[in-house]
Protein backbone atom coordinates (compact mmCIF):
# COMPACT_ATOMS: atom_id res chain seq x y z
CA UNK A 1 0.00 0.00 0.00
CA UNK A 2 1.41 3.09 -1.06
CA UNK A 3 1.04 6.92 0.56
CA UNK A 4 -1.26 7.65 -2.17
CA UNK A 5 -2.67 4.73 -1.58
CA UNK A 6 -3.08 5.42 2.59
CA UNK A 7 -4.26 9.48 1.77
CA UNK A 8 -7.54 8.31 -0.51
CA UNK A 9 -7.87 5.29 1.93
CA UNK A 10 -8.08 8.61 4.68
CA UNK A 11 -10.20 10.76 2.15
CA UNK A 12 -12.64 8.20 1.37
CA UNK A 13 -13.50 7.50 5.19
CA UNK A 14 -14.32 11.50 5.70
CA UNK A 15 -16.30 12.09 2.74
CA UNK A 16 -17.81 8.83 1.92
CA UNK A 17 -20.77 8.80 -0.94
CA UNK A 18 -20.80 9.25 -4.22
CA UNK A 19 -18.29 11.85 -5.71
CA UNK A 20 -19.78 14.74 -7.73
CA UNK A 21 -18.55 14.99 -11.27
CA UNK A 22 -16.77 18.61 -12.27
CA UNK A 23 -19.87 20.84 -13.39
CA UNK A 24 -22.24 19.20 -11.32
CA UNK A 25 -24.24 22.24 -9.61
CA UNK A 26 -27.47 22.27 -7.79
CA UNK A 27 -30.38 22.65 -8.64
CA UNK A 28 -32.27 26.67 -9.08
CA UNK A 29 -33.81 26.50 -5.66
CA UNK A 30 -30.72 25.27 -4.00
CA UNK A 31 -28.89 28.20 -5.63
CA UNK A 32 -31.49 30.30 -4.62
CA UNK A 33 -30.72 29.54 -0.69
CA UNK A 34 -27.35 29.30 -0.90
CA UNK A 35 -26.73 32.70 -1.71
CA UNK A 36 -29.13 33.94 0.45
CA UNK A 37 -27.78 32.27 3.30
CA UNK A 38 -23.83 33.50 2.07
CA UNK A 39 -25.56 37.21 2.06
CA UNK A 40 -27.57 36.90 5.34
CA UNK A 41 -23.74 35.56 7.01
CA UNK A 42 -22.57 38.40 5.40
CA UNK A 43 -24.43 41.07 6.45
CA UNK A 44 -25.54 40.20 9.86
CA UNK A 45 -22.48 41.19 11.48
CA UNK A 46 -22.45 44.13 9.74
CA UNK A 47 -25.62 44.98 10.82
CA UNK A 48 -25.51 44.01 14.53
CA UNK A 49 -22.30 46.50 14.76
CA UNK A 50 -24.11 49.11 13.99
CA UNK A 51 -25.21 50.57 17.62
CA UNK A 52 -21.60 49.74 18.75
CA UNK A 53 -20.36 51.66 15.70
CA UNK A 54 -22.82 54.50 17.18
CA UNK A 55 -21.88 54.51 20.22
CA UNK A 56 -17.93 54.70 19.86
CA UNK A 57 -18.68 57.28 17.45
CA UNK A 58 -20.56 59.26 20.33
CA UNK A 59 -23.55 59.61 18.20
CA UNK A 60 -25.38 57.74 20.95
CA UNK A 61 -24.72 57.37 24.68
CA UNK A 62 -23.13 59.48 27.43
CA UNK A 63 -19.50 60.52 27.18
CA UNK A 64 -17.35 60.05 30.10
CA UNK A 65 -14.32 58.04 31.63
CA UNK A 66 -14.43 54.27 32.39
CA UNK A 67 -12.36 52.99 35.12
CA UNK A 68 -12.39 48.66 34.30
CA UNK A 69 -12.84 47.53 38.05
CA UNK A 70 -12.24 43.79 37.46
CA UNK A 71 -12.01 41.00 34.76
CA UNK A 72 -12.86 37.47 35.66
CA UNK A 73 -11.80 34.15 33.85
CA UNK A 74 -14.85 32.69 32.73
CA UNK A 75 -12.54 30.07 30.94
CA UNK A 76 -11.45 29.09 27.80
CA UNK A 77 -9.90 32.71 26.69
CA UNK A 78 -13.00 34.35 27.91
CA UNK A 79 -13.36 36.99 30.28
CA UNK A 80 -16.16 39.03 32.14
CA UNK A 81 -14.90 42.46 32.78
CA UNK A 82 -16.62 45.00 34.99
CA UNK A 83 -16.06 48.78 35.95
CA UNK A 84 -17.58 52.03 36.53
CA UNK A 85 -18.55 54.84 34.29
CA UNK A 86 -18.34 58.31 35.36
CA UNK A 87 -20.03 60.74 32.95
CA UNK A 88 -18.55 64.15 32.16
CA UNK A 89 -21.33 65.58 32.92
CA UNK A 90 -20.76 64.98 36.93
CA UNK A 91 -22.35 62.81 39.20
CA UNK A 92 -21.56 59.37 40.60
CA UNK A 93 -20.04 56.15 38.92
CA UNK A 94 -22.39 54.03 37.47
CA UNK A 95 -21.05 50.26 37.57
CA UNK A 96 -21.66 48.82 34.03
CA UNK A 97 -19.76 45.66 31.96
CA UNK A 98 -16.80 46.83 30.04
CA UNK A 99 -15.28 45.25 27.06
CA UNK A 100 -13.39 41.88 27.87
CA UNK A 101 -10.94 42.90 26.36
CA UNK A 102 -10.43 44.77 28.62
CA UNK A 103 -7.84 44.38 32.19
CA UNK A 104 -8.31 45.17 35.63
CA UNK A 105 -7.12 49.20 35.79
CA UNK A 106 -7.51 50.31 32.84
CA UNK A 107 -9.00 54.00 32.38
CA UNK A 108 -10.08 55.25 28.88
CA UNK A 109 -12.82 57.42 27.57
CA UNK A 110 -15.98 55.83 26.69
CA UNK A 111 -19.66 55.97 26.11
CA UNK A 112 -22.03 55.06 27.85
CA UNK A 113 -25.10 53.19 26.44
CA UNK A 114 -28.14 54.32 26.62
CA UNK A 115 -29.42 51.47 28.24
CA UNK A 116 -26.60 52.20 30.74
CA UNK A 117 -25.50 48.43 31.07
CA UNK A 118 -22.42 48.56 29.45
CA UNK A 119 -19.44 51.24 28.05
CA UNK A 120 -17.35 51.35 25.04
CA UNK A 121 -14.04 52.91 24.15
CA UNK A 122 -14.93 56.17 22.70
CA UNK A 123 -12.94 57.85 19.58
CA UNK A 124 -10.62 56.52 16.85
CA UNK A 125 -9.58 52.92 18.18
CA UNK A 126 -13.21 52.56 19.91
CA UNK A 127 -14.45 53.28 16.45
CA UNK A 128 -12.13 50.74 14.68
CA UNK A 129 -12.58 48.32 17.34
CA UNK A 130 -16.31 48.25 16.40
CA UNK A 131 -15.77 48.22 13.19
CA UNK A 132 -13.80 44.22 13.26
CA UNK A 133 -17.15 42.50 12.51
CA UNK A 134 -17.91 44.63 9.76
CA UNK A 135 -14.58 44.07 8.38
CA UNK A 136 -15.31 39.82 8.90
CA UNK A 137 -18.59 40.62 6.99
CA UNK A 138 -17.44 41.78 3.57
CA UNK A 139 -14.59 39.66 3.57
CA UNK A 140 -17.25 36.89 3.71
CA UNK A 141 -18.86 38.81 0.86
CA UNK A 142 -15.90 39.28 -1.25
CA UNK A 143 -16.32 36.23 -3.34
CA UNK A 144 -20.15 36.44 -3.95
CA UNK A 145 -20.31 38.04 -7.13
CA UNK A 146 -18.19 35.50 -8.61
CA UNK A 147 -19.97 32.67 -7.24
CA UNK A 148 -23.50 34.37 -8.38
CA UNK A 149 -21.79 34.91 -12.53
CA UNK A 150 -20.90 30.81 -11.68
CA UNK A 151 -24.20 29.77 -11.19
CA UNK A 152 -25.55 32.32 -13.88
CA UNK A 153 -23.34 30.54 -16.32
CA UNK A 154 -21.61 34.03 -17.17
CA UNK A 155 -18.48 33.97 -18.66
CA UNK A 156 -17.29 37.77 -18.99
CA UNK A 157 -16.25 39.44 -16.11
CA UNK A 158 -15.41 36.38 -13.43
CA UNK A 159 -11.71 37.33 -13.66
CA UNK A 160 -12.67 40.55 -12.82
CA UNK A 161 -14.77 39.35 -10.13
CA UNK A 162 -12.23 37.13 -8.83
CA UNK A 163 -9.43 39.78 -8.62
CA UNK A 164 -11.67 42.47 -7.05
CA UNK A 165 -12.92 39.38 -4.82
CA UNK A 166 -9.03 39.02 -3.75
CA UNK A 167 -9.01 42.44 -3.30
CA UNK A 168 -11.73 43.14 -0.58
CA UNK A 169 -10.82 39.72 1.48
CA UNK A 170 -7.59 41.54 1.95
CA UNK A 171 -8.65 45.01 2.59
CA UNK A 172 -11.49 42.81 5.04
CA UNK A 173 -8.69 40.65 6.81
CA UNK A 174 -6.63 44.61 7.02
CA UNK A 175 -9.72 46.00 8.73
CA UNK A 176 -10.13 42.90 11.38
CA UNK A 177 -6.25 43.26 12.30
CA UNK A 178 -6.69 47.00 12.30
CA UNK A 179 -9.96 46.66 14.64
CA UNK A 180 -8.42 43.33 16.93
CA UNK A 181 -5.02 45.88 17.09
CA UNK A 182 -7.01 48.72 18.14
CA UNK A 183 -9.64 46.87 20.48
CA UNK A 184 -6.72 45.60 22.97
CA UNK A 185 -4.45 48.72 23.10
Amino acid sequence: MSMSDSFEDIVDAIQPGVKPRPGNLPGPAARVVLVLCWLALGLLPILSAVGDIKLAAGVTGTPGTLTVVSCEDLGRGRYDCKGGFAPDGGGAAVPVDASPDSEAGDVTRAQLAPEGDRAVKAGTAGVAAALTLPFLGIASLAFLPYVIMYFLGARRGRRTAVAAGAAVTVLGVIGMIAGMVAAYS
